[in-house]
């Protein structure tokens, strides 16, 4: 048979009949005979290819009937596809043959077998059944059966990643000649196999792979398969990956950020280290120094929170996840690096950079001026008449809610500084009553201003009684309301970790209060808070930290 014979019929029924010969070949001779004609058969195979990747699928098969017996027959002859480039050759003749499209029941089913054939090519276990038929052939080139096939995916998989790369390759170069229905028939026969370690370098590719087309062109299955092997921890990605994955599937990104919320909020997490170190593994911070995967995640905190009605667990996590993000974002490439503006490009600027400043990057003693800068100006800000409606209004208390840091600062400063109250209750009071329907935010600060004003008096007491501090919160307010309940737990919890003989009687009252009040979870959030800000800050009090130890040693929330 002549070398330079294009691809016809009858070179398709000659190979056809080898095909066949050598499928039922038992004999030494016969051995010999496909050995003899393999150069050539690899000559045809990429004959074949350069034809089809010209071609769309139906016409293909059309202009070339045999060609499905053809292939079928060579993926399973063990001396076709071990011998030198004629596996991936066949791989990519089966790709060219993937309708990306089908359009009725025999293309959905040639679908079907081209995948299973592909799956077949990778997968150790199916060719682990024809042991008899392929041992002889592997004895032959010097491996046993385990070290064939794994040297066999390794090969395939830098042959199909060094081809989506665009590499030279025997001489062929396919960079942006790589059809979009062959990468998703490839993302295609991924699918069984996510989770074997040799195939992270190729999930990784497609996972990078855009080829410049107009949509996407790996199959939605794929990436969701990929985001839920991350997500379980049964497959390891690098960063860059993992963030194109997201991007380009934002189903996969919505899911990650739920999964993390629910994991999250179903664990019982004893230090908000544990929180953070869960909220870092999950890869979000990082991701979200893209302003498109912020504002996805963004989004999905939002209606979490108000799904929840702002429990403490919920704004804590958000708060972590700022702290982490922001922190992420200090570390990135300055090259790459977005402005913090373009994270929160509909607020009011001056609220939004004095929020971003950590209180670390800040002396202590100046932390209440910037306080009352932050104060002023979202006063300013909410009471201006253009901002009316309450989801003007909510998106500025979510903004807040964000930096709950220095909200529980401000509630320290109150009773450890010298400072003007005023401005900081009114923060304090924002947060917890952000709606100001029937004066309810007016009054809130009257009465957390006379609780703190009581508080005050008794701050230097060495010796102090749980009645002292009840009967002083109860004379003053009525405590029902949850925003105002919520702001009186916060001053007193304080008073008690930094008053001069709070700690005397915190333990006592502690548990009178969550008892009485249900708000084990609102105190219990409040002191992981503050023993990570402590830490993390580098403040100086070791008797507040023992303190904070020995309570979250003994308080546990109620569910």
């Amino acid at each position: 048979m002549a070398e330079d014979t294009p691809v016809t019929k009858l070179n398709f029924e000659y190979w056809l009949d080898k095909a066949v010969e050598w499928g039922q070949a038992t004999t030494l001779e016969s051995q010999k005979d496909v050995c003899l004609h393999l150069p050539q058969l690899q000559k045809f195979l990429h004959e074949i290819y350069e034809t089809l990747k010209h071609m769309d699928a139906i016409v293909a098969i059309q202009q070339f009937p045999l060609i499905g017996q053809l292939l079928g027959r060579l993926c399973w002859n063990p001396s076709v596809i071990g011998y030198d480039e004629s596996q991936k050759t066949l791989m990519w003749c089966l790709c060219c043959l993937y309708s990306s499209e089908p359009q009725n029941l025999v293309e959905l089913k040639a679908n079907s077998w081209i995948r299973s054939l592909l799956c077949h090519l990778l997968s150790s276990s199916k060719w682990e059944s024809n042991e008899a038929e392929t041992s002889t052939f592997i004895s032959t080139l010097g491996y046993t059966s385990a070290d064939y096939y794994c040297h066999l995916v390794k090969n395939m998989v830098f042959s199909l990643v060094t081809e989506l790369r665009g590499n030279q390759f025997n001489g062929l170069n396919i960079q942006g000649r790589v059809s979009a229905s062959r990468v998703n028939a490839v993302s295609l026969f991924c699918l069984p196999l996510i989770t074997l370690p040799d195939l992270t370098p190729l999930l990784e590719t497609l996972l990078l792979y855009h080829g410049g087309a107009s949509k996407e062109i790996l199959s939605s299955e794929f990436l969701e398969a990929v985001n839920e092997a991350f997500l379980k921890k049964k497959i390891s990605l690098p960063e860059t990956a993992v963030f194109s994955l997201w991007l380009r599937h934002l189903p996969s990104l919505e899911k990650a950020t739920l999964y993390l919320l629910d994991q999250l909020v179903s664990i019982q997490l004893n230090s908000l280290e544990e929180v953070a170190c869960v909220i870092k593994d999950s890869l979000l911070p990082q991701a979200a120094n893209h302003p498109a995967i912020f504002r996805i995640v963004n989004e999905i905190f939002k209606n979490a929170l108000m799904e929840t009605d702002g429990t403490p667990e919920v704004m804590t996590i958000i708060q972590v996840f700022t702290q982490l993000f922001l922190q992420a974002h200090q570390n990135e490439n300055k090259q790459h690096k977005f402005s913090l503006k373009a994270y929160f490009p509909y607020h009011h600027q001056p609220l939004v950079t004095a929020l971003l400043r950590r209180p670390f990057e800040l002396p202590a003693t100046h932390w209440s001026a910037h306080l009352k800068r932050i104060s002023d100006t979202l006063k300013a800000l909410v009471e201006d008449t253009n901002v009316s409606s309450a989801a003007d209004l909510f998106e500025i208390w979510f903004l807040v809610v964000r930096f709950g840091e220095w909200l529980d600062i401000a509630a320290e400063q109150l009773l450890k500084a010298a400072v003007e109250p005023d401005a900081l209750l009114w923060l304090l009071a924002f947060y917890y009553c952000p709606q100001n329907e029937n004066q309810q935010r007016t009054q809130t600060m009257v009465e957390a201003k006379a609780v703190y004003n009581h508080l005050m008096m008794l701050f230097n007491c060495i010796v102090l009684s749980v009645k002292d501090l009840e009967s002083a919160v109860h004379s003053i307010t009525h405590t029902e309301r949850c925003c105002n309940q919520r702001l009186i737990t916060h001053l007193l919890t304080n008073f008690l970790l930094f008053s001069s003989g709070g700690h005397t009687i915190v333990q006592e009252f502690t548990y009178h209060i969550t008892e009485t009040t249900d708000s084990s979870k609102e105190v219990f959030s409040l002191l992981t808070r503050t023993a990570y800000r402590i830490k993390h800050n580098g403040e100086q009090n070791t008797r507040t930290v023992k303190l904070l130890n020995e309570l979250l040693k003994n308080l546990t929330p109620k569910v």
